[in-house]
């Protein structure tokens, strides 16, 4: 059920090219009847998109086979959502209840930045673009504590949006229910040009955007597209068992250091009670059957634990296990031989999942 306690009085305006969060209803008008929409996909690309066109003055259909909830999540809401880098969101969204906190997120490092090539260039585009909080220093591994097993001996630190997925996935849904958005609870499957006709003429559209991620295996006919299955362990964050952890606290380790489970160490306070811990990354896995009892959650805990001493004190409150796509960047447009369709695929996790 869609909360109809958000109101339409944000819009998302298109400037230079990139989608700004500006206060007060779209000043775009309402487009021709003949200007509608069918989004198949319902997770933070689908919702984000018929956000988008809804406010460009398009009539937007959402067709998904499962919405966020709180009893059955989604893979939308089972990423890490720390906004990283490139440079984003620095300021807070002039909407309650949406889930994004600003918080400080340190990064750290098993030997000087500037001996690894692509992440000094990282941190140098951080420092040039001015992103809030940013400062560079090694000291930070000292202040925070950070065990000595974890072997890291430099990290940077900047002010970043964190995202409460759970909150966020329902408010995203909420608000674009509210511009006028409809929703349909369908599974589609199959090669989307052989149904193409039928779906537009059935939801009156004159557009088809798939975003259904690693659906596009099967909607897109791409077999380039393979799933990567991630996981996290939600734990109590009340500072009951350990202090209260307050900011963001990651290790991206180099490629060719990372273990079988591709993984990291991340540990990220999603809201006031609960810290996220992760992470793993494997690719052609899309089997949903992790337990916290699973060799790979057991390898990934003992890292987080080994970084911040006192984690191991506490016990894991729930695991997820998403499935994430890994293809291509992005399908703009679908054309065969004399034939242009209408389909659009935009499936953007590209080698990044989700």
């Amino acid at each position: 059920m869609v909360s109809p306690t958000v109101t339409p009085q944000i819009h998302l305006a298109e400037e230079a090219g990139v989608l700004v969060l500006r206060e007060g209803p779209s000043p775009t008008p309402v487009k021709e009847t003949e200007s509608r929409v069918l989004i198949i996909g319902g997770g933070v690309i689908g919702l984000t998109n018929a956000w988008a066109l809804l406010d460009a003055g398009y009539a937007v259909t959402v067709v998904s086979d499962q919405w966020a909830s709180l009893e059955n999540r989604i893979t939308s809401q089972i990423a890490g959502a720390l906004w990283e880098w490139p440079p984003a969101l620095q300021e807070t969204l002039p909407v309650e209840a949406h889930g994004i906190r600003m918080r400080t997120a340190n990064f750290f490092f098993d030997r000087p930045i500037e001996e690894n090539e692509e992440e000094y260039n990282k941190m140098r585009e951080i420092e040039t673009a001015k992103i809030r909080g940013f400062v560079h220093d090694p000291t930070l591994v000292k202040k925070h504590e950070i065990s000595r097993t974890a072997a890291v001996v430099d990290a940077y630190k900047h002010t970043s949006p964190v995202i409460d997925t759970d909150v966020y996935m329902l408010w995203l849904r909420s608000v674009v229910g509210a511009k006028g958005g409809k929703f349909v609870t369908r599974h589609i499957s199959g090669d989307l040009l052989e149904h193409e006709d039928e779906l537009l003429e059935e939801y009156e559209a004159n557009i088809l955007i798939n975003c259904t991620g690693l659906g596009a295996y099967d909607l897109a006919q791409d077999k380039s597209v393979h799933p990567l299955r991630g996981a996290l362990i939600r734990i109590v964050n009340d500072g009951s068992r350990f202090p209260v952890v307050k900011e963001a606290l990651i290790v991206a380790y180099d490629q060719d250091k990372r273990d079988e489970d591709g993984g990291i160490v991340f540990i990220v306070p999603r809201n006031d009670r609960v810290l996220i811990l992760g992470g793993i990354a494997q690719a052609n896995e899309g089997e949903l059957n992790l337990t916290l009892d699973s060799p790979e959650m057991r390898r990934m805990r003992d890292r987080c634990n080994k970084f911040v001493p006192g984690l191991a004190c506490t016990t894991s409150t729930t695991e997820d296990a998403p499935t994430a796509a890994v293809g291509p960047q992005w399908w703009i447009s679908w054309h065969t031989g004399s034939f242009a369709s209408h389909v659009i695929h935009a499936v953007p996790h590209g080698r990044h999942g989700s």
